[in-house]
């Protein structure tokens, strides 16, 4: 209470219209905030003079971005990329129509349909196993970016569900297995 000696006793309350009333609060709310973040500056000072560790500078994870509308766009002079080349191969597909005879051909009308294909695949390195004159064993190299028995885009896939697609492991490995049994040729057991 020894803060409070400085601070005029109020008139009564009693005698106040509700206009004074609330510009009151409103300056004893602000009185009340500004000594909040006092204290907290104080709390940070004290801890960093102990030696103790500060709050943590914890960033926001930006889930929250995705379920907000985007915000419009500011309208700025746009500069056209030009022709886009695109990043996949389109195969041409020739679709035949049952027409009457005596019909004149006029051309093709495109349609462009985009998928998607994961498929499973493994390659058996057999490797070549030589023993030199002097009792040696000489075993080929195996091809560069192999290391152990993942190859280097399951690797890649397996780490981007993993972090940027927030999946579990269960979930990757019950993906990784579903797609197993559609190739009977591909064994994920280690056999």
């Amino acid at each position: 209470m020894d803060s409070l000696r400085h601070v005029p006793p109020p008139a009564t309350l009693s005698g106040l219209n509700r206009p004074e009333l609330e510009a009151l609060l409103i300056e004893l709310f602000g009185k009340v905030a500004e000594m909040e973040k006092v204290v907290a500056d104080q709390r940070e000072e004290i801890a960093r003079l102990k030696g103790l560790k500060g709050r943590p500078s914890i960033k926001p994870s930006g889930m929250d971005k995705a379920t907000e509308p985007p915000k419009p766009a500011r309208k700025e002079k746009r500069r056209f990329r030009g022709k886009v080349t695109p990043r996949v191969v389109v195969a041409d597909q020739v679709v035949k129509a049952a027409v009457p005879e005596g019909s004149r051909f006029k051309g093709y009308e495109s349609f462009l349909v985009q998928d998607l294909v994961i498929s499973a695949s493994a390659i058996r390195y057999r490797r070549e196993r030589w023993v030199t004159p002097d009792g040696r064993t000489v075993l080929a190299p195996l091809p560069e970016g192999i290391d152990g028995h993942f190859g280097p885009e399951l690797r890649r896939f397996v780490l981007m569900q993993y972090h940027q697609g927030q999946s579990t492991l269960p979930r990757i490995a019950a993906f990784l297995g579903s797609l197993a049994w559609r190739s009977p040729s591909v064994s994920f057991s280690g056999s």
